[in-house]
């Protein structure tokens, strides 16, 4: 009997009436507050798709983190705001005991053959296989559930300014499993905060708002398998306590399979 993946058991959700769903965290997907962003996000594609009425696949998602989420079980709330012919709109709840924790939007969409080309240019790096697998920071349980190879940008071991806040990385899960969109949506916050390479240590930092726009449908996706994928993302400005970032992510292919944008709050 296959063990169910620790990914799959922390976006597990339980039906709790039309349009609403429970989960419950995990300590394997712990942050320094609260579980990881990305499989917060994760489980709001995963009710999405689960859901009677939904068509198509996820195009674009924005999540607001109002909150920590806390240890224990959450509510998802979801309703489509409008379906039209080829793409479907809606807007997303979590919440917990003490109210909503984190709100969201999300178009699913049915794509067509239509003339499609990547201007993007995907990162210079070597071969995942030659590069060595990254030490991880103690007391950020998440990152323990990816093999994570860094081509620059990696988290500053000693306390060192740089002058760049870009970071590329081979990544995929540990254990292998297969990519899907959950697990895509994961992806895209899979980065360290950026202040934190830029001042060299870290600092209290959270994301506000995080959106991920999808580039691929679900073959393309499958093609990835259990592979890595090239992960990059760097940040345009530092200012006043908030940074954004922005961020691709690629198969080793040479397909763009998302890209996402982010607010972060920092104290320095």
């Amino acid at each position: 009997m296959t063990a169910t993946h620790a990914f799959d058991t922390a976006i597990r959700l339980a039906h709790n009436g039309i349009g609403s769903y429970r989960g419950q965290t995990t300590p394997e997907y712990a942050n320094m507050v609260g579980p990881f962003g990305g499989v917060t996000a994760a489980a709001i594609v995963r009710a999405i798709e689960d859901h009677p009425d939904r068509i198509g696949q996820p195009v674009a998602l924005t999540v607001n983190y109002l909150v920590p989420v806390g240890d224990g079980s959450f509510d998802i709330a979801l309703r489509a705001v409008r379906t039209n012919r080829t793409n479907q709109h809606w807007t997303v709840e979590v919440a917990q005991e003490h109210g909503v924790t984190t709100t969201a939007t999300a178009v699913f969409g049915i794509r067509r053959d239509a003339w499609s080309d990547t201007e993007a240019t995907m990162p210079a790096a070597p071969d995942p296989e030659g590069l060595p697998r990254a030490i991880l920071p103690e007391g950020v349980r998440w990152m323990r559930n990816y093999e994570m190879r860094y081509v620059a940008g990696e988290v500053p071991a000693v306390a060192s300014e740089s002058t760049s806040s870009t970071t590329t990385l081979w990544v995929r899960q540990r254990p292998a499993r297969a990519l899907d969109f959950a697990a895509l949506s994961a992806l895209s916050d899979v980065f360290y905060p950026r202040v934190f390479l830029r001042r060299g240590r870290m600092l209290p930092a959270g994301t506000i708002s995080l959106t991920t726009y999808f580039h691929v449908d679900g073959a393309e996706l499958a093609r990835q398998g259990t592979d890595y994928v090239l992960a990059s993302a760097h940040a345009q400005r530092f200012a006043r306590g908030y940074f954004d970032q922005t961020a691709q992510i690629w198969g080793r292919d040479a397909t763009l399979l998302a890209t996402s944008h982010q607010i972060v709050y920092y104290k320095d």
